[in-house]
């Protein structure tokens, strides 16, 4: 895949699903702007479908970026009709044409292009600008071209005067998710609401789950339900479950209709188990494995930048298939057996089955002692069948056994002493 890509030559290319079916084309980028000079993530692809309809695609759906195409990881998209969202800025519409000062030379330039590439947390951002300087009116000599890092540029950042709604997103930009929620409680609750109207699904979805339930579906009942059901859609899905379940079985329905099916079948499963069991703590996304596959490839998936540390501390290897459930379940491998083995090793060999799986009924407590005796990260959930439901983490399960309200903790409180 390329690693930096202008987005002016994505315009009109084919974008694929994996197995190479069209699927439209390109015909814009997504991006938010800052208010410092840092570059701006690169929040989706405009795409055309027939009839000129035009959907919203996340970056994190796409794999590859080559010279003539875009493929992307599922043939599943969300069609709803794409529409610009507050603080969001289309790039060949809005952002090329705009004039801005090169900093190193004070000259006035056009924008022409703009480049982005992936960053060490796999994130695409726009890190170069083709620009061209600006002639004289009358003159008919065309302006230099030439390519500067996005910080070398003013012009394109947000007003740091302005104290709206863009300049705290902006300012919150680069915390994270628990800090950006622990400044959300922090707010009145107009401004809560304005900005976590402006974060990105992805974003506030981050945001959402670290935010007690009752404070979630507070925020959540203020948006229209097509926004609600792109949020849930980018939760984990027992963080998905655990909110829909404070809400009335009607809204429930409602919501997880407007959601893709492929994200929506998951949380459904989740929310017929009991609360405080395994089923009602696990999540239905663990890192899991075919045995034919390679210790390079176990490796390359629990890389995954979303993945909590407890999630991607081991894998699962199952028959197929490999969704949950999956086929029969083989046994675990920690990440540090795999970093002791070759890559061409294949996980079906590397697998421990010695510590027993648990069934989705098990209580909270029982979960609780398995993590402790055989001082676990994470269990396995199967059904009757031996076939992989899911995975209990350490951090689910310390997340329901705190007390209620310990995330509005004051800071400042000294903790108890021994």
């Amino acid at each position: 895949m390329s690693t930096r890509v202008f987005v002016a030559r994505l315009a009109g290319i084919d974008v694929f699903d994996p197995g190479g079916e069209q699927l439209g084309r390109v015909r814009d980028a997504v991006t938010m702007l800052r208010v410092d000079r840092q570059p701006p993530r690169v929040l989706g692809l405009v795409v055309e479908l027939t009839q000129r309809h035009r959907i919203f695609v996340p970056m994190g759906r796409v794999t590859r970026i080559e010279p003539d195409q875009v493929v992307l990881s599922s043939g599943t998209v969300n069609m709803r009709r794409f529409e610009r969202r507050a603080n969001e800025t289309l790039v060949l519409t809005e952002l090329l044409d705009r004039t801005v000062t090169v900093r190193e030379t004070s000259a006035a330039a056009t924008v022409v292009d703009a480049g982005m590439e992936q960053n060490r947390t796999r994130d695409w951002v726009i890190s170069r600008l083709a620009v061209r300087t600006q002639t004289p009116r009358l003159s008919r000599r065309r302006g230099q071209l030439s390519q500067v890092d996005w910080n070398e540029v003013d012009g394109l950042a947000l007003q740091e005067t302005r104290q709206g709604t863009d300049t705290v997103v902006s300012m919150l930009s680069d915390l994270r998710a628990a800090d950006v929620a622990t400044a959300l409680l922090e707010m009145p609750e107009k401004r809560r609401l304005e900005v976590a109207a402006a974060l990105d699904d992805d974003r506030l979805a981050d945001v959402l789950q670290e935010l007690p339930e009752d404070e979630q579906v507070s925020l959540l009942a203020q948006f229209t339900d097509e926004r609600t059901a792109d949020v849930l859609e980018a939760m984990d899905d027992d963080d998905a479950a655990d909110l829909l379940g404070e809400m009335a079985q009607d809204d429930q329905e409602r919501l997880l209709q407007l959601m893709e099916p492929e994200d929506a079948a998951p949380v459904r499963r989740l929310l017929t188990y009991e609360d405080y069991t395994a089923g009602g703590l696990m999540t239905s996304e663990p890192v899991i494995c075919l045995p034919d596959a390679t210790v390079a490839e176990a490796l390359a998936r629990v890389r995954h930048p979303e993945l909590s540390p407890a999630v991607a501390a081991q894998i699962y290897v199952v028959r197929p298939p490999a969704g949950t459930p999956t086929g029969r379940f083989l046994g675990t491998v920690h990440i540090q057996r795999l970093l002791r083995e070759p890559p061409s090793a294949l996980v079906s060999g590397l697998s421990d089955n010695s510590t027993a799986s648990l069934r989705p009924s098990a209580p909270i407590d029982e979960v609780t002692r398995h993590l402790a005796a055989y001082n676990l990260v994470a269990v396995p959930i199967t059904d009757d069948h031996d076939r992989l439901l899911g995975a209990v983490s350490v951090d689910d399960v310390l997340d329901h056994l705190l007390p209620e309200g310990w995330r509005e903790r004051d800071d400042d409180e000294e903790p108890a002493r021994g």
